[in-house]
């Protein structure tokens, strides 16, 4: 687990800066211009590029070196910041200017994901799979449990860009870790225990060879889960999910900022955010169910009826349990999808299925 360890810890220090930049942004967007609608636009713009990007990029992390996917797509997302940055210390920041930052950042994210999540494959044994999902979602916690909370401090001291070069920093030190640890080699032929193949269905072999192009296995990659049934269930299963929950994500920061300031919503945030915290330590401990979809399953349940806790009344006492409870399930929910995928699928596809 040890370059495991060392490769999340320089995650956890960019997943952190990254937060305090998307809050103080956020916060900035609303307050400029006062309308939801603009706001919203900053998780349209976070989101879009991933979904448009998703079955390239996970081509990508599989023809290619994980690690240096991995290091691009920080160096990438690095340089938005500083733009915006540079932009407002000009004084010549624009709302689309925030826009366009976002959307190259998001999509320079969505090419490192598959190469992140994939990456337990490559350094940790098959059991402790589990556990290292955990520690992903451990690190992600962080992101919303410290961030929220800091950001709201430091605005006040060293103001936006201030926070912008902050994360610059942070991208710089997950890129020297990169640097500095290197990537068993990828596997390019496996079968995987208990998906045996049949009939015309892909086997665990993946037919990635320079004679084939981004195409085929874009295509090879669908045929894969589609025969499947069980992985293309999980797969539609958080397509809908994912969708409904991300109505209601947008609407929190307004919905707090019009009866409390951004001080409060960086609390709430944050003291709901331990219940991520909770749950990526409790997996990188336990490792989840032996059955992982229960495990999925059930959080999922708790999920939604903290969401609809949420939206009972005004009350921060109230939306901060109700955070608390949504992040507690997120990175179990998660870690076990995560664990299923790592198992179900051969590891020269495994970049495919972010």
């Amino acid at each position: 687990m040890l370059k495991f360890s060392l490769i999340w810890l320089g995650q956890l220090v960019s997943l952190m800066g990254s937060g305090l930049t998307g809050f103080a942004l956020g916060v900035w967007v609303y307050q400029t211009t006062g309308s939801t609608t603009q706001f919203s636009l900053i998780y349209f713009f976070t989101e879009l590029p991933i979904i448009l990007v998703a079955p390239l990029a996970g081509v990508v992390a599989d023809r290619n070196d994980k690690r240096k996917v991995m290091i691009v797509s920080d160096t990438g997302a690095g340089l938005s910041t500083v733009v915006m940055a540079l932009l407002l210390v000009l004084g010549k920041l624009k709302i689309w200017h925030v826009y366009l930052a976002i959307a190259v950042s998001s999509t320079c994210n969505g090419f490192q994901l598959p190469a992140y999540y994939a990456s337990p494959t490559l350094l940790v044994s098959k059991q402790q799979f589990g556990r290292a999902n955990g520690m992903i979602q451990l690190a992600k916690a962080a992101r919303y449990l410290v961030s929220p909370v800091l950001a709201g401090l430091l605005i006040g001291m060293i103001q936006l860009q201030g926070i912008m070069l902050v994360d610059f920093a942070t991208f710089g030190i997950a890129i020297s870790i990169l640097l500095s640890v290197r990537f068993s080699s990828s596997v390019r032929f496996s079968s995987v225990s208990g998906d045996k193949p049949s009939g015309n269905k892909p086997s665990g072999e993946h037919p990635t060879q320079p004679s084939h192009s981004i195409w085929q296995d874009i295509s090879y990659g669908w045929r894969y889960i589609l025969a499947r049934p069980g992985l293309l269930f999980i797969l539609l299963f958080f397509m809908i999910t994912n969708f409904t929950i991300g109505l209601v994500q947008v609407l929190i920061t307004p919905m707090v900022l019009d009866f409390a300031n951004a001080q409060v919503l960086g609390q709430i945030l944050s003291l709901g955010a331990s219940g991520w915290v909770l749950g990526g330590a409790l997996m990188s401990t336990w490792g989840g169910p032996k059955r992982k979809i229960h495990g999925v399953l059930a959080f999922e349940l708790l999920l939604g009826l903290s969401i609809a806790i949420a939206g009972l009344r005004p009350s921060p006492v109230l939306i901060t349990l109700a955070a608390f409870c949504f992040f507690f399930s997120v990175p179990i929910i998660t870690s076990c999808c995560n664990a299923i995928w790592q198992v179900k699928v051969a590891p020269a596809v495994q970049g495919g299925r972010i």
